[in-house]
This record gives structure tokens, sequence and C-alpha cells, in this order.
């Protein structure tokens, strides 16, 4: 699988309908958890308990002019014309999903390259999901659009209620731009449809009981003809009850048309089978851990571990290229694009139609290159006009007819550019988004901290230039560390004009369980090393000190998802280094984890609690971890009742737990929203300016 899929999936994805099961009937003793009751998602005592505390909250941070003002700043950049509307390129047409004032929920709209290249496009609407909820009276969210090539006349597009993860999947007529009545449909639930040909698609979904896996995952992948019911579908593979995910698809390169199936048994662990036309499934064998692609004649590896075959031993991180037929028939030679060094990995590639651009992190710093095939092997060249500084991601324009890319720019305080680059030739910048707050006097730095065991922890700084190391600056440190996902910088109006703008000091840290240094920096932190990443955290928040940048009382800390475990991790073990922490739509019960909504899909992460493996991971759950006896620093917790892929009850119980123990903890709920917290941009706009503001007022002090 690729690395994008993997990071999906660490998103996760939990079965429709799980929201309103009673925790009693999902598994696992809560006997002993007097708040296991706010595990009901959709309950109505439990939703008036959010109700009081989010009135709480809100009368606290939402009453200030600076609140109000700072929300409506944030929403005016959300909503703001002039962000950068990147496309896809879809048959003849740069198709675009755009949001602002106007368009709460979005448009799906299309336009020319000749067009595109102008300051202000003209855009034809496909569809509109503001009027399509009217119509309908829903609140649907955009969650993509899969189209049928050659002709590009038709689209499978997945809609979500409310931004939760479940979605459902209509036909759509791109030509005559509506709905189509009798076309093919997935009712909603976790999964996906996709395009086999004009009247054949792979469907993995919800079947009915027995049909999901133990991670609220499809099961079972079948094929679907037009005009036959879906419990018709004929079955192409069956995985097994603890299983991750299992899917197919189809490969529509001219001249390479190819179907797979794909069994994915936990994080970086997945088999890959190559379909033949009479359905016969041959694996692809090649070692579970390594990630697998195929485009046109080629197979490519990403090593997560030491491989040896053919003779030969491959490190960890390596990329390897073999013709996909010779390899399918035994044969195990390979190229090797890419091996890691103690200061690199790879951090993707992107196929054009004659070339691979390889996209290599080296201390966290992006560095591109062009690799080409030929008789005599793999060529390697420079990627023309790259910048030597900032984030530089590259996509293919269209990977079957051109060897063109876009190409975005970016860091913490220059405006996202975005280019389009033959390769070989100067790009040409199309679009840049405004400055949205002023950046002015304000430096980036990279620094590196030394964890308790000795290893160099990279992390990023934005400071004002006049800054005094008096450790009296408001600074917010910010980090992830988890599922191989590297923290890389990125321009962000709201950070911006929520806390650079103010005179704050903003760091990043770059802590194990990221991808900043490939597998090997993920797998440091797995599991009983989980440890590891908290340390380096805290190491970071040290070295901030240290230097004189803060001090506990102004150091203030923010994650959400595996980046809520890790801020919930800070609070509870490292409270004196901290003078304020927001904990947003986090895992907390690390012994209920496995059992609420995807959470079983996690356990390669974190191991599984109802074995032996609770020894370790009973020192990082911050819900047992938490002593009521202890001083904590001022909390926010903020969740999403739709968020379908970490269940809501870990922040729930671990406020009211705080709550009743008269710790200092505000706690958030919005009623809509997804894991993402935010089902629009008012809504996000709202959840930040609480975030910023609850981080000022306490760190300002």
């Amino acid at each position: 699988m690729s690395k994008l899929a993997h990071a999906c999936l660490a998103a996760g994805f939990a079965v429709a309908g799980a929201l309103s099961v009673p925790a009693h009937a999902r598994g696992a003793d809560v006997s002993d958890d007097p708040y296991a009751w706010l595990e009901d998602v959709e309950g109505q005592k439990q939703l008036d308990w959010v109700k009081g505390v989010n009135a709480k909250a809100e009368a606290e941070i939402a009453s200030t002019p600076a609140f109000k003002q700072l929300e409506a700043d944030i929403r005016a950049i959300l909503d703001s014309d002039a962000k950068i509307p990147g496309v896809q390129k879809i048959g003849d047409h740069y198709y675009n999903f755009w949001k602002d004032k106007q368009h709460e929920r979005g448009l799906w709209r299309r336009t020319t390259l000749a067009e595109y290249r102008k300051p202000q496009p003209q855009w034809e609407t496909v569809l509109d999901l503001d009027a399509l909820n009217k119509a309908e009276g829903k609140n649907w969210v955009w969650h993509g659009a899969d189209c049928r090539k050659p002709d590009y006349t038709r689209c499978l597009i997945a809609l979500s209620r409310g931004g939760a993860d479940a979605d459902e999947t209509r036909e759509f007529d791109l030509v005559n731009k509506k709905f189509l009545a009798d076309g093919f449909y997935r009712p909603e639930a976790k999964g996906g449809l996709g395009w086999k040909d004009a009247d054949t698609v792979y469907v993995y979904t919800d079947f009915g009981a027995g049909s999901m896996t133990s991670s609220g995952y499809p099961r079972i992948v079948k094929e679907w003809k037009r005009g036959t019911p879906l419990d018709s579908a004929k079955v192409v593979y069956e995985g097994k009850p603890d299983d991750m995910y299992i899917a197919a698809y189809h490969d529509d390169t001219p001249g390479f048309q190819r179907d797979f199936v794909s069994r994915t048994l936990a994080f970086y662990n997945d088999e890959m089978y190559l379909r033949g036309k009479d359905g016969k499934l041959t694996k692809i064998d090649a070692p579970n851990s390594a990630n697998k692609g195929a485009f046109r004649e080629w197979l490519t590896l990403e090593l997560r571990e030491p491989w040896t075959v053919g003779g030969k031993t491959y490190a960890a991180g390596s990329l390897l290229a073999a013709k996909f037929d010779d390899f399918m028939a035994g044969k195990r030679t390979f190229d090797v694009l890419f091996e890691p060094t103690q200061t690199t990995s790879l951090a993707g590639m992107s196929v054009t139609k004659s070339h691979v651009v390889l996209n290599v992190l080296d201390d966290v710093k992006n560095k591109l290159s062009v690799l080409t095939p030929s008789a005599t092997g793999w060529k390697r060249s420079a990627f023309v006009g790259a910048p030597s500084f900032g984030t530089v991601s590259v996509s293919a324009v269209d990977s079957d007819d051109s060897d063109a890319v876009w190409m975005t720019v970016t860091d913490y305080l220059t405006p996202t550019t975005l280019s389009l680059v033959e390769l070989g030739q100067q790009p040409e910048q199309l679009k840049s988004m405004p400055a949205f707050f002023d950046a002015s006097g304000k430096k980036i730095e990279q620094h590196f901290a030394t964890s308790k065991d000795g290893t160099k922890i990279p992390y990023f700084l934005v400071r004002p230039e006049g800054l005094k190391y008096d450790g009296s600056t408001p600074t917010l440190l910010y980090g992830y560390g988890g599922f191989e996902i590297s923290m890389t910088p990125g321009y962000s109006g709201g950070v911006g004009k929520g806390w650079l703008e103010k005179g704050g000091v903003y760091a990043v840290a770059n802590i194990r369980g990221g991808g900043e240094y490939g597998p090997r920096w993920h797998q440091a932190a797995l599991k009983a090393n989980r440890h590891k990443a908290y340390e380096d955290f805290a190491a970071v928040a040290q070295d901030l000190i240290a230097r004189k940048i803060t001090s506990p009382k102004h150091l203030g800390i923010q994650g959400g998802s595996n980046g809520g475990l890790l801020t919930g991790n800070m609070l509870t073990q490292y409270p004196e280094l901290f003078g304020a922490v927001v904990v947003q739509v986090p895992l907390l019960d690390m012994k209920r984890y496995s059992h609420l909504l995807a959470g079983a899909s996690w356990m390669a992460e974190y191991g599984n609690p109802d074995t032996s493996d609770w020894e370790f991971i009973k020192t990082f759950s911050p819900y047992h971890l938490f002593d009521a006896k202890k001083d904590y620093p001022p909390t926010l917790f903020m969740t999403s009742t739709r968020d379908d892929r970490v269940h809501p009850g870990h922040a729930r119980k671990m406020a009211a737990m705080m709550l009743d123990a008269g710790k200092d903890v505000r706690y958030y709920e919005n009623i809509e929203g997804g894991h993402g917290g935010a089902a629009n941009n008012a809504q996000a706009a709202h959840m930040s300016a609480l975030a910023y503001t609850f981080l000022w007022q306490q760190l300002s002090k």
C-alpha cells in the first residue's frame, strides 16, 4: 500500500451506526469505570452533559471581543476567495472542490487549463453541495469523486453525513451534471466503490452481519454488475474477521490494465494480489511490511524492514523497482531507486508518463530528483527549479499522457505557491496564496534537542527576530509522533493570525513515531517503546526552556488524534513543564481504545490491551495515569460528536474525571464535524479560535 493509503487508514474508519451502540455492547469490561456511560455518543443524558460543559467553556473563552475578532479573522481566511484552488485533471477539464462564505458545504467545479492560468478563472459548477443539502434536507460533506477512464462521463461521488467517515456513494453523470436515479449506489457505511469498467464496480462495504472486520473496516470485496441488486454481487475476496481492511481496485493505465486485491492485516502489514481475467488471485510475493506499487511495466517496493532476496540484502527504507511481469514470473532482480542514510528518508514518489520524481527528506527538508528508466538502467537527473528551502511536494498532472507535475512550495511564514512544471524546464508559477498574517520581523529556525536516550530530535521554531531570551514569551509546541507521518513546515493563516501575529513563538517537534527519518523513526516508538515519543517531546519542551525562549508557565502544547494521546501523556506525565494543554479528538483510555470504533486497527501501533501488552500500554494511558492528588496545568479538551474514527468518549470521560476532581479543565464538543472536528468553515473557525484564545489567555499571564 502507498504511504497515502496508510495515512488515510491511520485516520481510521468505523462501522456505520456504531455511534449509537451502547458501551456495554462493544466488548471489554467497563464495570469499574464510573464514566463509561459517556461512551453512549448520542444518548440524551450524554448530550445534555456535553451541552452543559460546552456552555461553560463558551462562557469563559468565547465571550470576549478578542475571541470574536479572532474567530472572524480565521473565518475570513477560510472563506477567502484568494486561496489557491488546487485542481485535478479529469479528461479535458481541471476540477476543484471549493468552500467559501457563500458556499459553506462547497462547490465541485471545473475549468480549462487556459482559464486556470488566469488570475481569476471562470469556473463551471458541476455540483453544488449546499443546494443538494437544501433539496434533500441533509448535511452532506464532500468525500471525493472517482471518475471513470477513459471517457470520464461517469463518476462515483462519496458523501458523508456531518463529516463522519461513514459515507454513501452515488453514480453521477458528468455530462449532464446530475446523479443517476438508476445508477450505482452504495448505502452509508465504511468502505468504498470503485470502477472496474463502464458497467462493473468493485464494492467493499457493510454487507450485513459478519461482513466487517473487528476494526470496523470492510472484510469482503465484491464485483457488482450494473442493473443487478447489490446483494447479488459476486465475492472477489473474503478476509478474516481480525484482518483490518479488504479492498480491490482497477488500474486503467493504457496498455497495462490490471486488477488488484488488497488485504490489510494491520498497519504496514498487507498482502497484495493480482486478479486475473478468470478471477484467479496471485499473490505478489513481497514482504507484508513493504509498500507495494505498480505502474505501467514496473513494480515498486518501499521496504520497511531489511530484505534478503536474490542473494542480496536491501536496507529498510529503500525503494526498489523491478519489471512487473518478470517479478511475477519469479525473477528477483531489482534496481535500487533510493537507499536511506542516517539523515534521509523517502517522503514520496510521483509517476509521470516517462519519469519518476523522488521526494527525499534530509533532516526534514525536501530534496527532489528525477529518475528515468532506460535500456541500461535508471538515469538520475536534477529537478530543475526546485527551491532550496521550504516544504516541497509534487504530483503528476496526468501520469498517462504528460510529464508535467504540480509543485507546491510552502513554509511557516511564506504563503504557499503552486507551479506547473514540465520536467527539465523552469517552473511556471500559476498561483500564490495571499499573506493572511503579518510575517514581518519573524524568523524560522531548526534546532535539535537531546532525548533521554541521547537521540537528537529536530524541531522547527518560528520566533520574533527581536525575541528576548528571558523565558517570558508565550510559546506553543505542536506534535504528532505516530503512524510514520512527518511534520513538515506549512503556511497556516490560523496559526499566523491566532498566535504568531500576537508575538508568540511557535514550535513543531519531529519526534519518533513519525516518518521524518523513515521506518526506523516510526518503529523506534512502537508499542513498548511508545514512551520514547513522549520523552522526545518532553526533551523539545525542556530545550525551549533551557534556551530561555520560554518557561513552563508560558509554554503550551497542542495535538490531535494520535497527537491528542501525545498531549494527554504530556499532561499526565510531565505537568510541570506546561502552562496550558489543548487535547483534540484524542485517544486517552488505552484500556478501551481497541473496543471503540476503529480502535482495533491501531493495535500494531499501540499494542493489544486485552493481552499482556496492557503492562506497557498502561504506562501511556492518560485516563489511567491521572492522579487526583496531583496538580495539572489548565486544560482544554476538544472533540466532535460525529467523530467516528476516535470515539468522543475518550475526551468526555477524561474531562469528566478531571472536572469531578476539581481540576482546571474546559471541554468543548462540536456536534458535527467528524474526526477533523468541523464540517464547515464556520465550525472550523470557532474551534480554532477557542484553542488559540484559551492558550493565549493562560500563557500570556
